[in-house]
């Protein structure tokens, strides 16, 4: 008996499929259109996603990175709760469900799912690829204007990924109020930005003023040591990519490195890392350079040579946003 497929293989299958139906020259264009409308600054006040065309393309091109990059802080989180399981998750924003999909490929297991959308063509596209996972069948998909005016039912786990970009300041505020006040647990995420970076800031600093604990990236809950304008914090996935994604980027390579900023923050009692790598590690001869956020709220630099050891075989496997040491998980 074959073993299951994992839900990033049956997500990768289902949306390859989905992309048979549309010519590829629609999808390329719809493509090219999203991009730009999501790579503005200015809110929009209208659903970004017209019809199926859109949502497909969208969910095509897009779904795979977010996944990815939605999984890797929700891996980070998981870790600084140990032993916690969400039994109701809601998706605030969730357009074609990739955040659903990364929280059933950290939690399996079924849960109530509610993901809250203004875009209908992308809601009635993500309830179809749900199908394809038999634990995201019962999720409900629900309409509604995402700003001042959400209101949220009590829930384990909220996400929000990559939808602070699309609100005015006012309405960033109220989500994040909202999502405190309804959750015990929050995992935002944001493009790896300087301005998504400063939108998770904005963001962390309310969850932190309600009360909540910062479980990752920072191994604190203090103010981030990132003096503003000077640098910003973000961390990289690793995604495959599709065709759809060589035809419009014009590249061969078999994967991309998506660049996030994320904050999961939570009600519950937290391990957090002694310290955390903030920078992809510079590996030289016979030493690793390693940036660190460090538990007592200050960025520092450490070296490590051969005479360290095993740390130092440690250190030349550590990646961008791992726990350091290692043996601290």
């Amino acid at each position: 008996m074959n073993d299951p497929a994992s839900p990033a293989e049956t997500l990768r299958g289902t949306l390859a499929e989905l992309l048979d139906g549309l010519p590829p020259s629609q999808a390329a264009a719809a493509v090219e259109r999203l991009i730009a409308t999501y790579r503005g600054d200015t809110p929009t006040h209208a659903p970004i996603l017209r019809d199926r065309a859109d949502a497909t393309a969208y969910a095509a091109y897009r779904m795979p990175a977010t996944f990815e990059a939605v999984r890797s802080a929700l891996a980070a989180f998981a870790a600084a709760v140990p032993g916690w399981t969400p039994g109701s998750h809601a998706d605030i924003g969730g357009g074609t469900g990739a955040a659903t999909w990364a929280v059933a490929a950290t939690w399996p297991g079924e849960r109530a799912v509610t993901v809250l959308d203004w875009a209908e063509p992308a809601l009635a596209l993500g309830r179809e690829i749900a199908r394809a996972d038999p634990a995201l069948r019962g999720a409900r998909w629900q309409r509604a204007r995402i700003g001042a005016a959400l209101t949220l039912e009590s829930t384990d786990l909220v996400t929000v990924s990559y939808v602070l970009n699309e609100l005015s300041e006012a309405d960033r505020t109220s989500l994040v109020d909202a999502a405190a006040a309804a959750a015990q647990s929050v995992v935002i995420v944001e493009a790896g930005t300087p301005a998504g970076y400063a939108r998770v800031i904005e963001a962390r600093d309310r969850l932190v003023g309600a009360g909540f604990r910062i479980a990752a990236p920072c191994p604190h809950s203090a103010a981030c040591p990132i003096v503003p304008g000077t640098d910003w914090c973000h961390f990289s996935a690793r995604v495959s990519r599709s065709s759809l994604h060589r035809r419009v980027k014009g590249g061969s390579l078999a994967y991309e490195d998506e660049k996030f900023a994320y904050v999961a923050a939570t009600r519950l009692p937290v391990t957090t890392a002694p310290a955390r790598v903030v920078r992809r590690p510079q590996i030289r001869k016979g030493q690793v350079l390693l940036d660190l956020c460090e538990a007592d709220g200050h960025l520092s630099r450490t070296t490590v040579t051969k005479r360290h050891g095993d740390l130092y075989k440690a250190a030349r496997d550590a990646d961008w946003g791992d726990a350091w040491p290692p043996e601290a998980r």
